[in-house]
């Protein structure tokens, strides 16, 4: 379900490394990922719905950021800091859009991180930023387990496809390789296919179980591969080390590949 909401603010001061600021067109987020902790930054009300059934957009965004960018100092947006852009929502609003479109306006640095190859339909107005990266998230090469994990986002074909046309088009990309999710991201394979479409780097990171999260993972493992489920517990119950290993591997196999990787440190 869609719900049109009006907002008093666009761009809000970002704590995440790089960013100036961060810009959401969108409360909520349809591809409804199991991991996600975004319910708990926002402080999501469930007697709204849950989270992936209901997506606020603020469909007046873009004439208070028209405004802002008037007076607020250039400084890098992030688009997609806490909810997806490019959404399913994004293809009938064009809220990202109308708003790129007043940044490139504004010359604003951009950085972009999403699930969705609809991104590529605004490729007409990225190849005109002088300043601007899209990064695209990656959790698994199995597409049965994304559809479990992020029902409603683009297939694991799509997100590589949109990463190969973006280089092509001059637009710089990176990926974002997480979470890895235990015993069922293979970083292996996963980083031999990154390193082909040729990201300017990856950033990795680890499953975050904040509020909520827990319950809905657990879920998806009970599901998905009830096998693995001791070991989830083991590795996020009783906090047993499993990522120093895999980041390792992580960040070698993209040395030899020649793409710089970064492991995500923030929030930790």
């Amino acid at each position: 379900m869609i719900k049109e909401v009006k907002v008093k603010t666009a761009l809000s001061p970002s704590k995440l490394p790089g960013l100036e600021y961060a810009l959401n067109p969108y409360r909520g987020c349809e591809h409804a990922c199991v991991y996600c902790y975004a319910p708990s930054v926002i402080h999501w009300d469930k007697e709204k719905g849950e989270w992936g059934e209901l997506v606020e957009a603020k469909v007046n965004l873009p004439r208070i950021l028209s405004k802002e960018l008037r007076v607020k100092k250039k400084g890098v947006a992030g688009l997609g800091t806490v909810t997806d852009p490019y959404q399913p929502a994004e293809k009938k609003y064009e809220i990202t859009r109308r708003c790129l479109e007043l940044l490139l306006l504004h010359d604003f640095p951009v950085c972009i991180q999403t699930k969705s190859s609809l991104v590529l339909r605004d490729m007409d107005l990225l190849k005109k930023f002088t300043n601007i990266e899209v990064g695209i998230t990656l959790t698994t090469l199995d597409d049965s387990a994304r559809v479990k994990m992020e029902p409603g986002a683009s297939t694991v074909e799509e997100r590589l496809r949109t990463l190969e046309e973006l280089s092509k088009n001059g637009i710089n990309t990176w990926v974002f390789l997480g979470p890895v999710m235990p015993y069922i991201t293979d970083v292996d394979t996963l980083v031999d296919s990154i390193a082909k479409v040729k990201p300017k780097y990856v950033l990795v990171d680890k499953l975050r179980l904040k509020e909520g999260v827990w319950e809905k993972v657990r879920g998806f493992i009970a599901e998905f591969k009830p096998e693995l489920l001791a070991d989830y517990e083991r590795i996020f119950l009783r906090e047993e080390d499993y990522y120093t290993e895999v980041f390792e591997k992580v960040l070698r196999g993209c040395e030899e590949k020649g793409v710089r990787c970064e492991v995500n440190r923030f929030g930790d």
